[in-house]
């Protein structure tokens, strides 16, 4: 296994240079995906949406196998492609509301798959269900959480032209769970004192848990206030419950996968990005903050 999965992004940097590295990376990163979903290229944005999905599942299959953990990684990725190329075609044609069907089919389907594969291969104590197990939580832990982005563009109606809408929802997302990780580091790095968790990370603290809650409302007011136009199915009250809520959901998000790291003995998921380290720790927070916001969409707004 490659060495880059035992070293720190930018282990000889200062923690300044590395926030600074890390936060550059990521406006870059995310500049460019969000102008290719307010291009209209809606082919292009899922492209890239399943390229970053793809290397993150892989890299979690990598840090399985460092662990020395059994997994069907090539049946994984596969089952993943299909995953994220049918439910753009369902989504796009009959929105999300309507690929139930699909995605419980594919699950199905992907449960055989594991099964059939499991056949050809050796019968060793718990083995075959720790490798079914893994290879199926990271189908879900990655490729499923992080595919309600593509869900939420297509949840609002489109614009008379045919236009996609929900890019600007995206945009909220996003801004939302960055800015949340963003005052998650700068709070605690100046006044954090008391660790949060730390069997599971020595640098995440309350007081940095607070900063990212607070970092988050405020990012969530502010472009509620810039573009209420294009946030219109939210209001004041939406905009305050859900900064709050998309900033817990960012630092779960960002502990989960501290647990799979600190779980298989890895420093950072790869080393795809400088400052940042693989794909998998670019899109952790999105991973519960996608979907939180999806189905407060949904079931609380009541947007289909």
């Amino acid at each position: 296994m490659p060495a880059t999965l035992e070293q720190p992004a930018s282990e000889s940097a200062t923690p300044r240079s590395v926030f600074i590295l890390r936060f550059v990376s990521t406006v870059v990163l995310w500049s460019i995906a969000l102008l290719i979903a307010f291009s209209g290229y809606e082919v292009f944005f899922w492209l890239l949406i399943s390229a970053f999905g793809l290397i993150a599942l892989l890299e979690f299959y990598r840090m399985l196998d460092h662990a020395h953990l059994p997994n069907f990684k090539i049946i994984g990725l596969i089952c993943g492609a299909i995953m994220l190329a049918g439910s753009f075609h369902y989504f796009s044609t009959i929105g999300p509301a309507g690929s139930y069907d699909f995605e419980v089919a594919l699950l199905f389907f992907f449960l055989l798959t594991m099964f059939a594969r499991q056949m050809f291969a050796r019968l060793r104590h718990d083995e075959p269900l720790q490798t079914m197990a893994y290879t199926l939580f990271g189908l879900l832990y990655v490729l499923w959480l992080f595919n309600f982005i593509t869900k939420i563009v297509y949840l609002t109606p489109r614009a008379s032209v045919g236009m996609v809408t929900g890019q600007f929802y995206v945009l909220y997302l996003i801004a939302v769970t960055k800015f949340s990780d963003m005052g998650a580091y700068l709070t605690g790095s100046a006044i954090g004192r008391h660790l949060m968790v730390p069997q599971i990370s020595a640098k995440k603290t309350w007081e940095g848990f607070f900063g990212a809650l607070g970092f988050a409302l405020a990012c969530s007011l502010a472009l509620f206030k810039l573009m209420p136009g294009h946030l219109s199915m939210l209001s004041w009250a939406h905009a305050t419950v859900l900064g709050l809520l998309l900033g817990f959901a960012a630092v779960i998000g960002d502990l989960a996968e501290s647990i799979i790291k600190r779980s298989t003995g890895v420093k950072d998921s790869g080393n795809l990005l400088p400052g940042i380290g693989g794909a998998l720790d670019l899109i952790d927070s999105l991973l519960f903050t996608a979907p939180l916001l999806f189905f407060y969409l949904r079931l609380v707004i009541r947007v289909s």
